[in-house]
C-alpha cells in the first residue's frame, strides 16, 4: 500500500492539505492521451477497429461473452480518459 501512496502522491501534500496529482497529472496530458486513443482505442485498424465492432455488438444485443465485454472496456478506457480531460479543461475555462 505504501508503494501506491508514493506513486500516486509522490509530490506529497499541497499547502492546502489536499493531496496533489503527482504523476497522474502527466498521464492526463494531451501529448499522452491522444496517441493512446489512436493506438489502443482503434487497434487493430484493419479490417475494422475493435471498438467499432464491440459497440455494434452492444447495440445489437450480442455482447454477451466475458471476453467481448473485457475487450470493449479495454478499447474504451482511453476514450473515457480523453473525454474526462476535455470536460475538465472546459469546466476550468468557464468557471
Amino acid at each position: 500500500m505504501g508503494f501506491l501512496y508514493v506513486w500516486w502522491y509522490r509530490d506529497g501534500m499541497s499547502p492546502t492539505g489536499r493531496a496533489t496529482w503527482g504523476i497522474m497529472k502527466n498521464l492526463l496530458d494531451y501529448r499522452f492521451l491522444i496517441p493512446i486513443v489512436l493506438l489502443l482505442g482503434f487497434a487493430p485498424f484493419y479490417p475494422q477497429p475493435h471498438i467499432v465492432e464491440k459497440l455494434g455488438m452492444l447495440l445489437a444485443g450480442t455482447l454477451k461473452k466475458p471476453i467481448d465485454i473485457f475487450d470493449l472496456i479495454w478499447h474504451a478506457w482511453p476514450f473515457v480518459l480523453l473525454a474526462y480531460r476535455v470536460f475538465r479543461d472546459i469546466r476550468h475555462q468557464t468557471g
